[in-house]
């Protein structure tokens, strides 16, 4: 079980590869839309990698309510417990 440190270091690498961004920029207040840019498709990769990456799952209805990097890493850390 990763603790939030830990997801989002694993989160910020997902994001670094599917979109190109630097890793420091993926920060617990930042918009996956607004300030990150991340459209609907990619953060649907970003939400199926991971899922794989951190053994858990994420049910589109809740998707939209991640809106924040800081929102997937909680929704993440307790969809492990």
């Amino acid at each position: 079980m990763a603790d939030k440190n830990e997801i989002l270091a694993g989160l910020a690498e997902i994001v670094a590869e599917e979109t190109g961004l630097d890793t420091a920029e993926v920060q617990l207040d930042k918009s996956f839309t607004d300030d990150l840019d991340i459209d609907s498709l990619s953060m649907m990769t970003i939400v199926t990698l991971a899922e794989e990456k951190f053994d858990v799952r994420i049910p589109d209805e809740k998707v939209k309510d991640l809106t924040t990097v800081g929102d997937a890493v909680d929704y993440i850390e307790s969809a492990q417990g």
